[in-house]
């Protein structure tokens, strides 16, 4: 493994008009071009983001990346990742070991490009700041010291981990962004500003770039003087191109993401792009000695419950649990036609290819075994229920991330139909009365029940769907955040059980399944969990497909893979091979709704009807 200076050199102070990356920056520019250590360069890079990908398959698809042509490779670092609760010091370890991803780069001698946010957007829950930040009364990404002082702590942990993997030291990292597509956002300029001399306090010494959509409003406000200017573009690079030099005359040109495919969103087709349209304009990017990074070149997967979701024509559409994102390396790692026609633009489709060929389970089923009811899994599942409060307290309230959280309330209903009104569920609410499945309410609605004229056990499970990664809602609230009212009158009285699927303990996950097996405690249909085992002798990867069920979640060997969700687009998993032993493996499913029986094995994904979509810019 490579080694790299242990110690962090001297902080280097930030100074505007220094900062055009002159030595020791292994990235810096003269006349317009760009160099590497003194010789013209260009960055072909792709974006490959460690957490969506299992530590045991970096480097294979960061070997991959060296067959598609590619010199460098990108990564943000997602805050929320890393520090999910405020009382736990930051995660460096196993998955979150963002040392040995770069290692494992620069042993297949790629560079590097950090993107530390702390914002991030990248379609990741919260645009990777964490729950716990975005729950204070603060502004978001601004000089407010209510968002400075923590996001100044975080950094002061993170970058000096960092800050040995760089060029200087003999490291892969050659470069780092400031915030992220700041322009798109606010027009604080002292706040980035503030984010680029904070880097150089604590030791970045590489080249500094911004990154902001190719209009004169995102440009102009998320630029910064002094720090290379980037754009992030799906289209017309030569429109980009001509708008960057009217600012930057001597700067060279670099695409930070160049969008050669989309994400998805529940309920929408799938996002695909024309492998030769795509090819056209990464070529028209290089031409005249440009750099291109590739968002996405992997995708990788969205696991347990860190999708984001965005809000579109004021409704809010969470992303599905693939990232596939129609990229030259598919999820599971395979060569799409998208990855051989880059391959022709980045000058190495005669090269052979290093990559080992992709494997697959055999395809198959087995049947699932129903278990326990919904709300009697969710009660085993879930943490202690909170005191009684008049008014139902948030996720954020509650300390809770993603996952559900189970609402009580003694309702005094009429022996006649009446209406239970529902004003501000995030995002998605299931409505019991006296244990029976009444409704499903997503942002607000209204359910008629018949009460008996005593007092009826009102349930209301609400799922966190996603929470918003870009835009002004970003960190806004989940859970029952507006009344619930009989006819006119207020309910009172709320008792609340966060259930955080993400931090289950697998044993304990384990305990309950085992449970949910004894035949006196199955359900008879509707939700709840199920389980499934099956054997394999070889670790080898598979998409799990889940015919007849609904809407729900699903562990593997007490790994989350993510939601499933019969509306689409995506109708399988995928299951990366390390997450399975040889021998016997469990599957476990959390079902809302209505469970199927099987669980099937297949060796290619389903993603869903297609639409081919460009961003037109």
């Amino acid at each position: 493994m490579t080694k790299f200076a242990d110690t962090v050199g001297p902080a280097v102070p930030f100074v505007i008009d220094d900062a055009v990356g002159q030595a020791p920056a292994a990235l810096h520019w003269r006349d317009g071009r760009l160099l590497r250590d003194g010789a013209p360069h260009s960055v072909r890079s792709g974006s490959l983001h460690y957490f969506r990908v299992v530590p045991e398959q970096w480097r294979d698809r960061m070997l991959r990346f060296v067959d598609l042509g590619l010199n460098s490779i990108d990564t943000y670092i997602p805050w929320n990742f890393h520090q999910p609760r405020a009382d736990a010091a930051p995660s460096f370890s196993g998955w979150r070991d963002v040392g040995r991803f770069m290692e494992t780069a620069a042993d297949l001698g790629l560079d590097v490009l950090l993107r530390p946010g702390p914002y991030i957007c990248a379609e990741w829950s919260n645009g990777g700041l964490p729950a716990w930040l975005t729950a204070r009364d603060i502004a978001l990404r601004s000089s407010d010291p209510g968002y400075q002082r923590p996001v100044e702590t975080w950094f002061e942990e993170l970058i000096p981990r960092l800050s040995p993997y760089q060029a200087v030291h003999g490291g892969p990292v050659v470069a780092v962004q400031v915030e992220n597509e700041y322009g798109s956002y606010g027009d604080d300029a002292e706040h980035p500003g503030w984010l680029a001399a904070l880097l150089r306090r604590l030791g970045v010494q590489e080249l500094l770039y911004t990154a902001d959509g190719p209009t004169d409003v995102m440009i102009d406000g998320g630029s910064i003087p002094g720090i290379m200017m980037a754009a992030t573009l799906g289209s017309k690079p030569d429109e980009a191109r001509a708008l960057l030099r009217s600012r930057r005359p001597d700067e060279p040109f670099f695409v930070a993401e160049f969008w050669n495919g989309w994400f998805d969103h529940w309920g929408q087709p799938h996002h695909v792009r024309d492998a030769r349209n795509a090819a056209t304009v990464a070529r028209d990017i290089l031409a005249d000695g440009g750099s291109i990074s590739i968002y996405m070149a992997h995708g990788g997967t969205n696991f347990g419950l860190w999708s984001g979701a965005n809000i579109v024509e004021g409704e809010l559409r969470p992303t599905i649990t693939s990232y596939d994102s129609d990229a030259p390396i598919a999820e599971d790692g395979r060569f799409t036609d998208k990855f051989f026609a880059l391959r022709e633009v980045l000058g190495v489709a005669d090269e052979p290819l290093r990559s080992p060929e992709v494997r697959f389970l055999p395809e198959g089923s087995v049947p699932l075994q129903r278990g326990v009811g919904l709300l009697d899994a969710l009660a085993e599942l879930g943490d202690p229920v909170s005191p009684r409060s008049s008014a139902p307290p948030s996720f954020e309230d509650l300390g809770v991330d993603g996952g559900l959280v189970v609402y009580e309330a003694d309702a005094l209903l009429p022996d006649r139909p009446v209406d239970l009104v529902f004003d501000g569920v995030a995002d998605r609410a299931l409505v019991f009365l006296d244990g029976a499945f009444q409704a499903t309410i997503t942002g607000s609605g209204t359910v008629t029940v018949t009460g008996s004229g005593l007092v009826s056990k009102l349930t209301v499970v609400v799922e966190n769907l996603g929470r918003v990664n870009y835009g002004p809602q970003l960190g806004a609230e989940k859970g029952l955040l507006g009344p619930v009212l009989v006819e006119r009158r207020l309910v009172h009285g709320w008792r609340a059980r966060p259930v955080a699927l993400d931090q289950l303990d697998p044993l304990h996950l384990r305990a309950v399944v085992d449970r949910a097996g004894d035949p006196t405690t199955a359900a008879s249909g509707g939700g709840g969990l199920s389980s499934a085992t099956f054997v394999v002798d070889e670790t080898l990867d598979t998409h799990l497909r889940l015919p007849g069920s609904t809407k729900g979640f699903v562990w593997v060997n007490g790994a989350l893979l993510g939601r499933y969700w019969n509306i689409g687009p995506q109708q399988t998993l995928y299951v990366p091979g390390p997450l399975l032993r040889v021998g016997t493996n469990r599957i476990v499913v959390l079902e809302l709704h209505e469970a199927g029986s099987t669980v099937e094995f297949v060796d290619r994904p389903e993603l869903g009807p297609t639409e081919e979509y460009v961003e037109e810019f």
